[in-house]
């Protein structure tokens, strides 16, 4: 093997943040951010393909659903995962600046590009650093991918009527902001009844409503809209569940109060 066929530990970082943002069952030549990263990166879309399934081999995620991925990983690719695996906020931050680099704009300019995508300026604060911004779009990306681009109440698949709901809301724990096992991909009137506690899921992953909603059971729109949620479950992720813990804490500190 020639030096140029190394992969550099940028490249490895830029797999890494697109193994996450993507479905496992959806890491082929055909998809077009695969495609979009092998151009950036110039590799072939079957060197990028074989990265991504190298490195979901360390994934004990996947090893849980039995996919083992391909076994010939590097020690490069292990100590990036090891480096970046659970360290959500640095991976955002790390990965989105190289990336940026890579396609020749800022991370500014590109963290602007991708909030107007999403259509989610409505009532940001324009003061807040980059690198928050940037980590909350991380976590946008890879928590909506997470659900395969779907609400887990309704299936409601326009993302511009998608959330990424914190379940641990983001003021309340900084190690776990951009930690997609603490988001749930839901429409925006399902994301406001979950923060504001209205309604909640359990540790089974069955939607609960909350007393203060129950009492409206008898409006158009409680039948229409929540009637029959309660006792359902949510759908399911492609590959990170809710943490129960966290769920818990939703559950106590949020739902119904």
């Amino acid at each position: 093997m020639s030096r140029n066929d190394l992969w550099t530990r940028e490249q490895t970082i830029l797999a890494f943040n697109l193994y996450y943002k993507i479905p496992y069952g959806t890491i082929h030549g055909g998809n077009p951010k695969v495609q979009q990263l092998a151009s950036i990166i110039d590799r072939s879309l079957g060197s990028v393909g074989r990265k991504m399934q190298n490195l979901a081999s360390l994934d004990p995620v996947q090893q849980a659903r039995g996919i083992k991925g391909l076994g010939h990983h590097s020690k490069l690719d292990k100590e990036v995962f090891n480096e970046f695996y659970n360290n959500w906020e640095s991976l955002a931050i790390e990965s989105e600046r190289i990336l940026a680099e890579k396609q020749g704009v800022s991370l500014e300019a590109k963290v602007e590009q991708e909030e107007q995508e999403w259509q989610s300026r409505n009532g940001i604060n324009v003061t807040r650093s980059v690198n928050v911004r940037v980590g909350q779009n991380f976590f946008r990306s890879i928590v909506l991918n997470n659900f395969d681009l779907k609400c887990a109440i309704s299936g409601i698949d326009i993302p511009q009527m998608l959330r990424a709901s914190h379940i641990i809301p983001w003021s309340k724990n900084k190690q776990h902001r951009v930690n997609p096992e603490n988001g749930l991909c839901l429409s925006a009137l399902y994301d406001v009844a979950f923060d504001q506690g209205f309604i909640g899921v359990d540790t089974d992953y069955k939607i609960v409503l909350a007393e203060k909603l129950k009492k409206r059971k008898k409006e158009a729109y409680f039948q229409e809209h929540f009637g029959r949620l309660e006792g359902t479950e949510i759908r399911p992720p492609s590959k990170f569940f809710p943490r129960k813990d966290f769920l818990e804490y939703h559950l106590d500190k949020i739902f119904n109060k």
